[in-house]
């Protein structure tokens, strides 16, 4: 079974994306840093491994962007809250494993990827934690969500990783290296 890696993506409108890092940053220079941040990820991860899929949002706006790579398929995250539109994209994917990333993570790397695909031939799920208390990335060793996946996560806070390692109930869990996302000017790399 092929592995899909699923790469979460806003369309860089200032304003719109990173308005956390905006309030440092200024709105059109968090705009930027995502918009070449993404980019530069986007090469990198470029794998045989496993296919790259992006889930775009806004949905219309975002399936036909000419800012994200024209060769690489898109999915519309739909609405809801994150677990929401994380827990639609298992769903939406290929039968095999699937590991979801979001794009403000400047650490990522290949070998990180393939650790976590590797983790899910041990695991049910897998999780890259982030310093923070919530995760890089979360994989499914099988495409459907698990019951109750993300059920009860209290999103973007510091119990995000294990409201959602709890909603799990009782499925192997293994973790991978922990990476910083980038939320605040503060957690941009020097």
């Amino acid at each position: 079974m092929r592995k899909t890696l699923v790469v979460m993506v806003k369309e860089p409108h200032p304003g719109r994306v990173k308005t956390r890092l905006g309030r440092g940053l200024g709105m059109v220079g968090a705009a930027w840093w995502f918009r070449h941040q993404t980019r530069a990820l986007l090469r990198r991860l470029r794998d045989p491994r496993w296919d790259l899929v992006l889930a775009v949002s806004p949905d219309a706006e975002g399936l036909v962007s000419r800012v994200w790579p024209s060769d690489l398929p898109r999915w519309a995250q739909g609405r809801g809250d994150l677990g929401d539109r994380m827990g639609a994209a298992f769903e939406a994917m290929p039968n095999g494993p699937v590991c979801v990333i979001g794009a403000d993570i400047p650490d990522v790397t290949k070998p990180r990827i393939a650790e976590a695909f590797a983790e899910l031939g041990r695991s049910e799920a897998v999780f890259g934690p982030a310093p923070d208390g919530g995760y890089w990335l979360v994989g499914l060793k099988r495409m459907r969500r698990h019951m109750g996946l993300f059920d009860g996560v209290r999103w973007s806070t510091e119990h995000a990783l294990a409201d959602s390692v709890a909603s799990l109930r009782g499925a192997s869990v293994g973790y991978v290296a922990t990476l910083r996302d980038v939320d605040t000017a503060d957690d941009l790399p020097s």
